[in-house]
């Protein structure tokens, strides 16, 4: 989608460009990373600081050139993003081979969750693609949350995923505020898990996460 949408005080652009990309990992630095659900629930990052494994997970989502951003109309800031990626057959294979080699334990977990699902999904089987674009991270920072950014974020991210020829968009929901959002977008909930059901090596939840943060759903949304 072309760059330069004007809503008020702030402005979308896409995809974003490689000078932004140090931008970007400021925001998610403070935003994401220390708030997203399954990060939240096992300390995984104090606000502000970086965190090697998650920046190059959004490096690398970047790269694929695909990903959209709000700016502070004035200031020119990173207040919003979209970070979308393409998703290969066999790269779900290949990144929980990775991540044995990684040293963060919380890491491991969040990811190690979140590829085992989508690898007993088998999308691209169950519908017969051959690649699909996955909406990897939704972040806003929290100064302009509840004005509908996420929403305008995604959408712009189908957009996207449209003009690119993709026939299908997945996004692992982690968190109530992202799945409605996807809701909103005609996304449908092909897998849903309820956080309290997955349990550490002792018995107890792996992933406490607080209300209204109860469940990941794996949502996606087919484009004709």
């Amino acid at each position: 989608m072309a760059s330069g949408d004007e809503s008020g005080d702030v402005r979308m652009e896409g995809p974003i460009p490689e000078e932004r990309f140090d931008d970007v990992i400021a925001h998610l630095r403070c935003s994401f990373f220390a708030d997203e659900p399954l990060n939240r629930s096992v300390r995984l990052c104090e606000r502000g600081q970086p965190h090697r494994e998650l920046e190059e997970h959004a490096r690398q989502t970047l790269r694929d050139n695909l990903s959209e951003m709000a700016l502070d109309a004035a200031t020119n800031q990173v207040v919003g993003v979209a970070l979308n990626g393409v998703l290969w057959p066999g790269d779900l294979d290949q990144a929980q081979a990775k991540l044995s080699d990684m040293d963060d334990a919380k890491f491991r977990r969040i990811f190690g969750l979140l590829y085992s699902v989508n690898r007993r999904l088998d999308l691209f089987a169950a519908f017969n693609v051959d690649r699909i674009f996955e909406c990897r991270i939704l972040s806003v920072d929290h100064r302009y949350r509840g004005r509908g950014l996420a929403r305008t974020l995604l959408a712009r991210s189908l957009q996207a995923a449209k003009d690119a020829g993709f026939q299908l968009v997945k996004e692992d929901a982690t968190g109530l505020f992202s799945q409605r959002a996807a809701e909103s977008m005609g996304f449908q909930t092909l897998h849903e898990m309820p956080y309290e059901e997955y349990k550490n090596e002792d018995g107890g939840i792996a992933f406490p996460t607080e209300d209204p943060h109860k469940t990941l759903k794996i949502m996606v949304k087919q484009l004709h």
